[in-house]
């Protein structure tokens, strides 16, 4: 018998049953006696007890009439209740939310641990973009909240890092995530690079300049840079943000356009700036920068910046000496001897780090955020270069996924366009982690925006803390529950009594009390379309790649200065060029930055090229 037969028979049997018993009150109405409805009424209440006695059914065609008619109309009352039962949600009357479970998560997990994002330690989601089920497809940015020593570190961010199927991007505030974990990317094949902005001794070089080929990518930069150092006062006129952009748009694409490579950077804007003398009293006063492109319009009319410093310069001397004065103030950090150096000239290569399995760990201090708009700035570029290099170069997804993990996201500045970049670069293998304390940060920097980011981030992680506006937007996310409430009252008296109520009422599934004094071990996860999870943090001490950090063994600590003066040496079996130059040549090519990360083929420019030869054929090589 096959299984649809055995199901309509279990469907249908007790009808069937039904039936043949109501043929015996066929029977009985057969048997009454009396000629109208009301004596048969009557007569019925003899002939039931005789129908009934005989067990078996009656096969009279009338009886059977009466039975089949009995059996079909309880099948009907029973089918159309069915069909009501929508209207009638058992224990869900006043909220059907509840904590989701392992089979809730299991569609939504990579068979092997190496393969998913770490969420809590019993929830994690696989890292494909393209599971078999379509329906369980779910981006990876990811939403962590909790307050200062909630464990945003510890428990979820160096897990994460130790997954080793990404290339990362690192927020370290202090420094100290790359000394415990870097190490064990190395050992892992990672190409590691570092930009240090509490001890830029302890740095690699980062260029802006360097990532501008086209008249948009110098938009982007000047966007940028206006953006992260407007300071916290309150916005100004616009007209002066607008007047300093036209005169970055000029200045940076006359750099890019006419200045040799090795003067393209901050510290030639700085230059410029400082030469624009303007006098109040002589309009006609042409200052060294206002001959500079004089003489590039005679020979380029139509150049990008020419037609931008033509705009600024349609002001009137005193308008342009408070520009300038703008200027000098929102630029005065790069007219620091460190800064200048850190960004003569470019290492971190942000383009490639999508190319293969590379960590860009971004050091910043989480008390002084004077030099913070850098990482704003680093973020923003590394974001639309990748970006492009997706779609122009790989056919719209990069070979190695890279993971943003942005601790403390609300101290490094805004970063323009965010809430775009986290709905689109996904389907580029890119995701972005926003560590936060509360999510009144994010609303304090992108404003309306912030709502936008949230939505667009499918796994959200709350690890604790008490802000108010954080616990009651996970109150409401969370909802109500039906639950049951039993009453019981006892009246004493002359007369006393005793009574018991039963009724169903909506709860909350957590209150903002419970929320605020959640364990600390414990953690909420809510993942886009599932039933939220109330877990276990995921102990970092029970990770398989747990060896290698510093936490498990000190002596496995990363030494950032013995990591960069190695890097700055030849490798036995790296090519280079063999140049002759004398001492102030060499001096102007280290200046310039030539010959950086050890490879002195550059260096040519000053000096002359002898020969190609391999490190280690030579003494000293």
């Amino acid at each position: 018998m096959s299984k649809k037969t055995t199901k309509l028979l279990a469907v249908f049997l007790p009808y069937f049953l039904i039936a043949l018993v109501a043929t015996n009150l066929g029977e009985a109405w057969r048997l009454a006696a009396g000629e109208t409805t009301g004596e048969k009424i009557l007569g019925l209440l003899v002939s039931v007890p005789i129908a009934f006695g005989n067990p078996l059914p009656s096969f009279h065609p009338f009886d059977l009439l009466v039975g089949l008619l009995c059996g079909a109309g309880m099948w009907l009352a029973v089918y159309l209740k069915g069909k009501n039962a929508k209207k009638f949600r058992t224990n869900m009357e006043y909220g059907s939310a509840r904590w989701g479970t392992a089979k809730d998560i299991e569609p939504f997990m990579a068979p092997k641990f190496e393969d998913n994002i770490i969420l809590t330690k019993t929830e994690w989601l696989m890292m494909s973009n393209r599971p078999k089920n379509p329906a369980n497809a779910r981006n990876k940015n990811v939403l962590i909240v909790g307050g200062s020593g909630s464990g945003k570190t510890r428990f979820w961010l160096k897990p994460n890092l130790l997954q080793f199927h990404s290339s990362y991007v690192v927020t370290d505030p202090k420094g100290s995530i790359v000394i415990e974990c870097g190490t064990a990317l190395l050992k892992h094949g990672y190409c590691l690079r570092i930009f240090n902005t509490i001890n830029f001794k302890k740095s690699q070089h980062y260029n802006p300049f360097a990532y501008i080929h086209s008249e948009k990518d110098i938009l982007k930069l000047v966007t940028t840079l206006i953006t992260n150092t407007k300071g916290d006062g309150k916005a100004g006129d616009e007209f002066w943000t607008k007047a300093e952009t036209l005169l970055y748009c000029a200045l940076i694409g006359y750099i890019h356009y006419e200045a040799p490579v090795e003067e393209q950077n901050f510290a030639t804007l700085i230059e410029f700036l400082n030469a624009m003398e303007v006098r109040e009293d002589d309009e006609d006063f042409e200052n060294p920068v206002d001959l500079m492109f004089k003489e590039l319009k005679r020979k380029k009319p139509n150049h990008f910046a020419v037609r931008q410093y033509a705009k600024f310069k349609l002001a009137a001397g005193k308008t342009l000496k408070s520009i300038l004065v703008s200027c000098g103030a929102r630029l005065a950090p790069f007219d620091i001897d460190e800064l200048r150096e850190i960004t003569s000239y470019d290492e971190l290569a942000l383009d490639t780090v999508g190319d293969r399995k590379t960590a860009l760990f971004l050091i910043m201090s989480d008390t002084d955020a004077t030099f913070n708009f850098l990482i704003s700035m680093i973020y923003t570029q590394l974001f639309n270069l990748l970006c492009e290099k997706a779609d122009d170069v790989y056919g719209g997804r990069l070979p190695v996924h890279v993971r943003c993990l942005i601790d403390e996201a609300a101290n490094i500045g805004q970063i323009p366009n965010l809430e775009k970049l986290v709905a689109t670069i996904r389907s580029r293998e890119i995701s972005a982690c926003l560590v936060l304390q509360a999510k009144s940060q994010l609303k304090a920097i992108y404003k309306d925006n912030a709502d936008t980011i949230i939505g667009n981030m499918d796994s959200q992680i709350f690890l604790g803390g008490s802000e108010p506006t954080t616990l009651k937007e996970l109150n409401t996310a969370l909802g109500k529950e039906t639950i049951d409430m039993f009453n019981t009252s006892n009246t004493r008296g002359n007369s006393p009594s005793y009574g018991q109520n039963y009724q169903k009422l909506g709860h909350d599934l957590a209150s903002i009390d419970e929320l605020a004094v959640l364990d600390g071990g414990k953690c909420i996860l809510q993942l886009r379309g599932v039933r939220p999870f109330l877990s276990d943090k995921y102990d970092l001490t029970q990770h398989p790649n747990y060896k290698y950090t510093s936490d498990a063994d000190p002596k496995n600590a990363f030494d950032i200065e013995a990591f960069l003066h190695r890097e700055m040496e030849l490798q036995p079996d790296e090519m280079f060029d063999s140049v002759d130059m004398d001492a102030e040549e060499e001096k102007d090519a280290r200046r310039r930055g030539d010959g950086k990360n050890g490879n002195v083929s550059n260096a040519g420019k000053a000096g002359k090229v002898g020969k190609t030869e391999k490190a280690g054929q030579r003494k000293g090589s």
